[in-house]
């Protein structure tokens, strides 16, 4: 026998089952949105110095996209462990941290520009090494974070 079946969960920032969370939207949206830009103008920030320090050619393979992307997708995961299993933190912490800070810092348009350039310049192998090593490098990272976060969190405890 089985037991109920979890709820789908809406958006991945906003645990419904929490009531801080679900509060969290309408009874603060100036705070929410607040924070939200906030971090995500620190994150854009980041990633650009990052990308300004490390510049490649439009056929070369862009490797400061490549590791912010996969930077902030190992962080994304840390911060959903922690956030997620550790207590959930600050009402304000998700936005600020997750969708301001993290997914200003990641740039998933970026590297689609980035396989359209390198495709445009005649290096279709680039591309294509870039395209598949982003997409499971992404998900692994994320993976990682979060797996590793758990275990030091559960270990600790």
């Amino acid at each position: 026998m089985t037991g109920p079946a979890e709820p789908p969960r809406i958006d991945p920032d906003v645990d419904l089952r929490v009531p801080g969370d679900r509060g969290e939207l309408t009874a603060h949206p100036a705070a929410v949105l607040g924070a939200v830009s906030a971090g995500g103008l620190l994150g854009a920030l980041a990633r650009a110095g990052l990308q300004a320090a490390f510049p490649h050619p439009p056929d070369g393979f862009p490797w400061a996209t490549f590791g912010v992307n996969l930077s902030g997708c190992l962080l994304i995961g840390v911060l959903m462990a922690v956030l997620g299993r550790a207590g959930g933190g600050r009402p304000l912490a998700r936005p600020f941290l997750g969708v301001g800070v993290l997914g200003g810092y990641t740039t998933f348009s970026t590297y689609a520009v980035d396989v359209h350039r390198a495709l445009l310049a005649g290096a279709p192998a680039t591309a294509l090494a870039y395209l598949a090593a982003t997409l499971v490098g992404a998900l692994l990272a994320v993976w990682a974070g979060d797996a590793t976060t758990d275990r030091l969190l559960w270990s600790r405890r």
